[in-house]
C-alpha cells in the first residue's frame, strides 16, 4: 500500500517480468473483479465482461515484459489493457454488423436478380483492380470488398501499416480515376 492508500501492486511488477504465474494470479486476485467491472460497464453484457477479463491477464502475461518499475502502476496497466480488449471488441461487433448489413443487402440483391448496371459495376472494377496489379488490388480488395481492418491487412501481408494505408488511399484514388472514365 502507498501513503494514499492505493495498491500501485509495485510489489508484483518484479515477479510478473520474471515470469512468476503466483505473481499472475496475485494481480488477478487483487485487479480481476475490477477488471472485470471495467468491462462489464462499458459492454454491457456479462458474457463478454468474463472474455475480456480473460483476454486482459493472457495480455498482461504475454506482454509482461513490457511492464516497466516506476512507471506507472499494475493496476492502471491492466485497466489500461482492459480498455484497448473493449475497444477491440467494439469494433469487431462493427464489423459484424457491417457484415451482416452487407450479407442483407447482397442476398436482397441475389433474390431480385442482379441488374445490367450491377453487372456492369462488378465488371469494371474488377478489371480496373486487375490493371492496377498486386499487392495494391489485393490490399484493397481484402479491406473495401472483405470488410477486413487496416491492421489485420497489414498482419496478413506482413506489411508495416503505414504502406497498407498508402497502397489503399493511392489505390483508391486510381480506382475512382478509372471509374469516372468509364460511361455508364
Amino acid at each position: 500500500m502507498t501513503d494514499q492508500g492505493l495498491d500501485s501492486g509495485a510489489d508484483l511488477i518484479p515477479g510478473l517480468r520474471a515470469g512468476d504465474r503466483a505473481a499472475l494470479a496475485a494481480a488477478y486476485e487483487r485487479w480481476g473483479a475490477a477488471v472485470h467491472t471495467i468491462a462489464l460497464r462499458s459492454l454491457g453484457n456479462h458474457h463478454d465482461a468474463e472474455d475480456v477479463t480473460q483476454q486482459v491477464f493472457v495480455s498482461a502475461w504475454r506482454s509482461r515484459e513490457s511492464l516497466r518499475e516506476g512507471v506507472g502502476s499494475l493496476p492502471g496497466w491492466l485497466f489500461a489493457i482492459t480498455r484497448r480488449r473493449c475497444a477491440d471488441l467494439y469494433a469487431a461487433r462493427e464489423r459484424e454488423t457491417r457484415r451482416e448489413h452487407s450479407l442483407a443487402r447482397h442476398t436482397e440483391l441475389t433474390a431480385a436478380g442482379p441488374t445490367a448496371e450491377d453487372v456492369t459495376d462488378k465488371v469494371v472494377i474488377a478489371e480496373a483492380l486487375d490493371a492496377m496489379g498486386d499487392p495494391r488490388a489485393a490490399l484493397i480488395r481484402a479491406v473495401v470488398m472483405e470488410g477486413r481492418t487496416h491492421t489485420e491487412v497489414a498482419t496478413a501481408f506482413d506489411l508495416p501499416l503505414g504502406t497498407v494505408k498508402s497502397h489503399i488511399r493511392r489505390g483508391l484514388l486510381q480506382l475512382r480515376t478509372r471509374l469516372e472514365e468509364v460511361p455508364l
